[in-house]
């Protein structure tokens, strides 16, 4: 598969036959795009479709992956004509109404409407500093160990319970689950293979999991440190997250634990010792509304609104104008207008605020957002936002999982 491995090669990755084959399994060629120079592909982009959770329910969006054009051929145009052959095809036949992606430079993305929707938290836990607060309730569950060959099915089910009810999450079809689970030894940066720590309740229900590697890291005096690099965390109450996070920081033989959760993780609230948790903020999840009134209209609003944006879109002009959207309860509709406008944006700010993760009050501090009715952006502002933070619980860009 020249193509996957001209990708591979662009981020500087080597991939197996093994891992070939389930990137062509979870690849819809006839949504791929390739730029062949005498024959040799030198340039890709792939659009996977999925559904993703956004305020009020899902969506579905236009997953972009295996995107990359070859060093011999960059400066050339090549990526703004895949973008917007991409984004045009999406409009024309009326198909996802948002694009998201998870791009490996923050600062290619914006100038084709893409803004940053989800921040992740990237955690750096003291092991022995985790000692949880009295009265933390951790449930009458159990977590156990299970191998790779038996756990699958608990994964998808208790993911798909937690992807209903958070913000950001996708959906995760077989292909999908295949190469995020792949354990190639070569891609663990000399870790272990993945740790399955599966929650269950006293009835058996599995009911929160955590996907971890033993790793090693520099201790600052010249020698090495146990680390737990947990992959991925799911729990479908506060019982079993507690209960997961207790038997991690119960690892022995390890200094940290490594984790990328959300901006809000509830995680140093059950610690009596909040310090024990560094964190630093990390863009993750950009999105990109294709279509305004399909996309807008496609979630719900933490307050009514009765709301004309004036839109500028270069990249996309079919978006260019104003849009009125109202919202009521879980109903929202978003038409074109001519009516005077109360906020002036770009596609890009509209993107990042979509989740309701970049608040578009801090888009205005920024000078990006410009309001024209007062008192307009602190009740769109509102509006938009959800209860908690979106974040998006893995990579889109490459591989995808």
């Amino acid at each position: 598969m020249p193509w996957a491995r001209m990708i591979a090669d662009t981020y500087g990755m080597d991939r197996s036959e093994r891992e070939l084959a389930d990137q062509r399994a979870a690849t819809d060629l006839d949504r791929t795009l390739a730029v062949f120079d005498e024959g040799e592909p030198v340039a890709g982009a792939s659009v996977y479709s999925r559904t993703l959770t956004v305020p009020g329910g899902s969506l579905p969006v236009a997953g972009i992956a295996s995107v990359g054009v070859a060093p011999t051929h960059r400066r050339r145009g090549i990526l703004t004509s895949m973008m917007r052959a991409q984004l045009t095809d999406l409009h024309e036949q009326q198909r996802e109404p948002v694009a998201a992606l998870r791009p490996s430079e923050a600062g290619i993305y914006g100038r084709y409407g893409y803004g940053p929707a989800t921040i992740g938290n990237r955690m750096r836990c003291e092991r022995r500093a985790m000692s949880f607060r009295p009265g933390t309730d951790f449930g009458d569950g159990t977590v156990r160990l299970h191998h790779a060959d038996q756990v699958r099915p608990l994964l998808e089910g208790i993911y798909d319970q937690v992807r209903a009810a958070t913000i950001g999450w996708p959906d995760r079809q077989a292909a999908h689950w295949t190469v995020r689970l792949a354990d190639h030894p070569h891609r663990r940066g000399g870790a272990t293979s993945l740790r399955f720590a599966v929650h269950h309740e006293r009835d058996g229900r599995a009911t929160g999991y955590a996907l971890y590697r033993h790793g090693e890291a520099p201790d600052g005096l010249g020698g090495s440190a146990g680390v737990v690099q947990v992959v991925e965390l799911a729990a479908c109450s506060r019982q079993s997250y507690a209960a997961l996070w207790r038997f991690l920081a119960g690892i022995d033989l390890v200094t940290w634990i490594d984790y990328e959760g959300a901006a809000d993780e509830p995680l140093p609230h059950l610690l009596t010792e909040p310090r024990a948790v560094r964190s630093a903020p990390v863009d993750r999840l950009w999105l990109r509304t294709v279509d305004v009134g399909r996309a807008l209209a496609g979630r719900s609003y933490s307050l009514p609104l009765d709301l004309v944006l004036e839109v500028r879109d270069d990249f996309c002009p079919w978006n260019s104008g104003r849009h009125r959207l109202q919202a009521e309860g879980e109903s929202a509709v978003c038409e074109p207008t001519t009516g005077p406008a109360d906020l002036r944006l770009t596609a890009a700010e509209l993107g990042a605020a979509f989740l309701g993760g970049t608040s578009l009050a801090a888009l205005a501090a920024a000078g990006l957002v410009e309001e024209l009715r007062r008192g307009a952006l602190a009740r769109a502002s509102a509006a938009f936002r959800g209860e908690r933070e979106p974040w998006y619980p893995g990579g889109w860009a490459f591989p995808l999982y």
